[in-house]
């Protein structure tokens, strides 16, 4: 199969590096807009007019480079007019000729004796570049706490409960930072989420179906990158920020974050303190045995503290080589309480068989330590670029748990126990990428990329009755677990006449997996596999309605989600006297092959339709331990085959006026076949959610935003969900001269509809019940920044916001 799938791949690919172009009259000629510093001026707005002919004229956005690409004329003069936010607009007469094709501008920032003039900007807040949608967060940002907030309210993304991250698909997407994925658990990703200034964030990259540059493990779900700001504004600027919100439990949190540049290197800081409790209830209904009901209500409270600490800097060694280091330490503190009050009754009498209390108290820490390394060299002008990366993300979780339960009926009794746990992970990546472009606008992208996971975990419990202390062999365990993928690809995208960018890649995954249990005995697994996954993606543009470009995408690709140790490790796990957890040895990997159309109007994403073929997919599945039903084990398990179908669509009314809004929905349907318990499968759920953002500006300090979501006939996995959702506003201003203090009033789910009611019912697990949490809150924030610049620059520093600029 590997065989017949690089033969395709190989002769495609040589075919596009033999096309020559189709329409020789056009050329692509690249636009490269920078300031003073020489650093990008990313977002401006091109605009590009025939000289003879005023009415045919193009629009398009630089990307984050500086750069925008258009295809003009041979031989044929043009005036190119560039405006941006922050700078004097500017107007270029240019001719296009194969030999003079790129052309780079100075832009001038607006000088300080403007007195009374207003600039608007038309910054998209969601735009489409390539293979993802690029999110401009600085309209967000101003009625956020921090970046986690602002992942929530973005357009298109769902966040869940859990902290899971949703774009298209009902399988959770990857967390970037900077590029790299953290190999972090949902829930440390969160906190360090919730721990980065809202202003930190410089762009978030959607990639719904990644390229072959990126991991095929892992991104069935697509990619959320984060890309944190490197102290891009001259001089030395920085902010202080502090904040509240209260529920049923409070959180408060203070960060401070300083950026210096001056223009041949970058720096920054990140200092972040906060004290969080929330709360969580589940209760639940099972089918216990013939005529009987188990009841739980668990109530779990979690209140930590956290400290984060993070710094980097970026040098120019010379015109063309750069470095680039960031790192981050942070230490998350602990103590949850869980109370679980259990009950099982006859159905048919409601006579109550027993009933009990279990009361179970985590506290302990989480360390994370994170280095990146990055030396890139830039070998021309036009974006083609050696990037070399070295990345360690180190981690140490340590808990002490105590547990009891006591018996009320039919006779009284107590148990208690405790134990230690403590996991450490260390991931290591290296990795060399190199971007050509090349003659006949056509680009290669070619890279190795080697990944080492090394983890290990040792508990430690014991049982306490009637003052006998015993060994607790069935959650006292030794494991470790070492992880080694080797990965290679290469892709090459060609410009095919005006109108048309293919891209075709592929990707070699080398994967090896050696996982070993010592205590309570000794179980080990090995998993050697080598696979290849194609990517193949097609742009056209369909036609310019009014100036507007309508251009249309195709995407293909193929991805492998591979289980963990946790859900390969045979040995069973307690969690009470009623359930237990057990992994997996047989389990598979599950490939996906996702397909995408989507169109975009001037760069703004506008509908999509796309289907996901999933193979040997497994999830997380209940099964009765034996014919009694009393006891009950969760495992993971390959089910068989999930044919998934979504739609998604968009509008949008840009920002640079008083009022824009983002509304959207998108439709999942689900259909799984195969085997739950030996028995035949056959699952189909469809799922509505809609999404919307408003803002409103009051006054020139002043804006009111209102964002929300709703979900309707939810799924997760095989939990059929009730209809639930969030509506959430905020109120901020600017006050003093320069506008450096900004304060914020904020409430989350006014309406407290983020709790839903679930279910399960396959095979012989029939279950019901109601899941809430600590989501409605009242907030306030307040930001002050800061800064110092050279006496030439504008004092215009201060304006953090970028919707209007007014002095």
């Amino acid at each position: 199969m590997i065989k017949i799938e690089l033969q395709c791949c190989s002769v495609l690919f040589i075919l596009l590096l033999l096309s020559d172009q189709l329409y020789s009259q056009n050329i692509e000629s690249v636009f490269k807009i920078l300031n003073k510093k020489n650093e990008p001026v990313s977002f401006a707005s091109f605009n590009v007019v025939k000289r003879i002919d005023t009415l045919v004229f193009q629009q398009k956005n630089s990307d984050s480079a500086g750069i925008a690409r258009f295809m003009l004329e041979k031989n044929v003069q043009y005036i190119v007019k560039v405006t941006s936010v922050n700078y004097l607009p500017l107007e270029k007469g240019v001719t296009i000729t194969p030999s003079h094709n790129v052309f780079s501008f100075i832009a001038d920032e607006l000088p300080r004796t403007l007195q009374g003039v207003t600039v608007t900007s038309s910054r998209l807040l969601m735009r489409q570049e390539d293979d993802k949608t690029i999110v401009d967060p600085e309209p967000i940002a101003a009625a956020s706490t921090n970046a986690y907030e602002i992942l929530e309210k973005t357009p298109g993304i769902f966040v869940d409960q859990d902290g899971n991250v949703y774009l298209s698909s009902m399988t959770p997407a990857a967390i970037y930072i900077n590029g790299r994925e953290m190999k972090m658990s949902t829930a440390d990703i969160a906190t360090m989420l919730k721990n980065l200034p809202p202003n930190a964030i410089s762009r978030i990259e959607i990639l719904r179906t990644p390229s072959a540059k990126y991991d095929a493990s892992g991104t069935t779900g697509g990619i959320v990158n984060i890309v944190l700001k490197k102290g891009v504004k001259p001089g030395m600027t920085g902010s202080a920020t502090a904040g509240a919100q209260q529920g049923n439990y409070s959180n408060q949190f203070f960060s401070f974050n300083l950026n210096n540049n001056d223009g041949k290197k970058s720096s920054y800081l990140n200092l972040n303190y906060s004290r969080r409790n929330s709360f969580e209830q589940i209760i639940t209904d099972r089918l216990f045995a013939p005529d009987s009901m188990l009841s739980q209500k668990a109530f779990t409270i979690y209140p930590g503290t956290v400290y984060f600490g993070g710094i980097g800097f970026t040098k120019s060694l010379s015109r063309k080589w750069e470095t680039d280091y960031g790192g981050s330490v942070s230490y998350n503190t602990f103590d949850n309480n869980t109370e679980n009050q259990s009950a099982i009754k006859k159905i048919s009498t409601e006579d109550t068989i027993t009933n009990n209390s279990n009361w179970v108290n985590n506290n302990g820490y989480t360390l994370n330590i994170r280095n990146d390394l990055e030396v890139t060299k830039k070998i021309d002008t036009v974006g083609s670029e050696w990037s070399n990366d070295i990345f360690q993300n180190y981690t140490s979780n340590n808990s002490d748990q105590a547990f009891s339960t006591f018996f009320y009926s039919p006779f009284f009794l107590r148990t208690s126990g405790d134990g230690i746990s403590d996991n450490k992970r260390n991931f290591f990546t290296a990795k060399s990428d190199l971007k050509l472009k090349m003659q006949r606008r056509f680009t290669l992208e070619t890279g190795i990329k080697f990944s080492w996971l090394r983890f290990k975990s040792v508990t430690n419990y014991f049982n306490e009755s009637s003052g006998v202390r015993t060994k607790d062999i069935g959650r006292t365990n030794t494991f470790r677990y070492n992880e080694n993928i080797n990965s290679l690809y290469m892709q090459g995208s060609k410009t095919l006449g005006k109108n048309i960018i293919i891209k075709l890649g592929a990707r070699l995954e080398n994967t090896n997996m050696d996982g070993r249990q010592f205590i309570p005995s000794d179980t080990s697994f090995t998993i050697h596999r080598t696979d290849l996954f194609p990517y193949v993606y097609l742009s056209k543009k369909v036609m310019t309605i009014a100036g507007y470009e309508l251009r249309s995408y195709l995407v293909y690709r193929r991805t492998i989600t591979r289980p963990g140790y946790d859900q390969l490790n045979p040995f069973p796990r307690y969690i009470d006297q009623y359930l237990s957890e057990v992994g997996n040895p047989t389990l598979r990997p599950q490939f996906t092959k996702n397909y995408e159309a989507n169109i975009s109007v001037d760069e703004r994403p506008l509908i999509a339709v796309g289907y996901n073929d999933t193979k040997d997919i497994f999830t997380n599945v209940i099964y009765q331990a034996d014919s009694s039903r009393s006891v009950a084990y969760r495992t993971y398990d390959n089910l068989g085959t999930n044919k998934e179908l979504y739609l998604r669509g968009l509008g949008v009314l840009p920002p640079g006026k008083k009022y824009f809004f983002v509304l959207g929905a998108q439709y999942n349907h689900n259909f799984y076949q195969g085997l739950y318990e030996g028995k035949p499968l056959s699952f189909k759920k469809g799922t509505w959610t809609f999404f919307t953002y408003h803002q409103l500006k009051l006054d020139k300090r002043s804006q009111i935003t209102l964002n929300g979501f709703m979900r309707i006939k939810g799924q997760q996995q095989f939990y059929e969900l009730s209809n639930f959702g969030a509506l959430n506003t905020s109120i901020n201003r600017q006050f003093m001269k320069q506008k450096q203090l900004i304060v914020t009033l904020s409430m989350n789910d006014i309406f407290y509809t983020n709790q839903n009611d679930f279910k399960i019912q396959q095979g012989s697990v029939n279950a019901s019940g109601n899941r809430r949490a600590d989501s409605q809150r009242f907030g306030i924030n307040i930001r002050y920044n800061f800064g110092i610049r050279k006496k030439e620059e504008s004092n215009e520093m201060f304006n953090v916001e970028s919707p209007e600029k007014s002095n």
